[in-house]
């Protein structure tokens, strides 16, 4: 019979701590937009052409290839980062280089298949056109 081992109750605390106050889901972010909270900012962080496919609601897109830009970060306010899905690093990754540049981050997770599986709004932009 296998026993599951116990862990350090103080180094769960530690981090379940720590995961309450850098992470959020796409439930409790709706919340905050509909509160119209003002301290927060949505960034999007996945390829543009997903983004332009759709996207939470008033999310700035910077993806991977623009993140040196910090374009549309906004060191006075939470900058929620999204990505993919559950098992998708990419917000991670970004909230980690982001966080060493002096922006306060938080990541979404679950990622944008969570916001769409629970049926959240979602807005679209229109695809990017070579010039003619």
């Amino acid at each position: 019979m296998m026993r599951t081992k116990l862990n350090d109750p103080a180094k769960a605390r530690e981090y379940f701590k720590a995961k309450i106050e850098y992470t959020t889901g796409p439930v409790e972010l709706n919340h905050m937009m509909e509160s119209h909270n003002e301290n927060i900012n949505v960034v999007d962080v996945r390829a543009a052409d997903d983004y332009a496919k759709g996207h939470i609601p008033g999310a700035v897109s910077l993806p991977k290839n623009k993140w040196a830009s910090f374009n549309g970060l906004q060191k006075g306010k939470l900058n929620i980062l999204y990505c993919y899905s559950q098992t998708c690093h990419l917000a991670a990754t970004a909230a980690v280089e982001f966080a060493a540049h002096g922006y306060p981050v938080m990541e979404m997770q679950g990622g944008f298949d969570a916001w769409a599986k629970n049926e959240l709004k979602i807005e679209r932009s229109e695809p990017l056109r070579a010039a003619a």
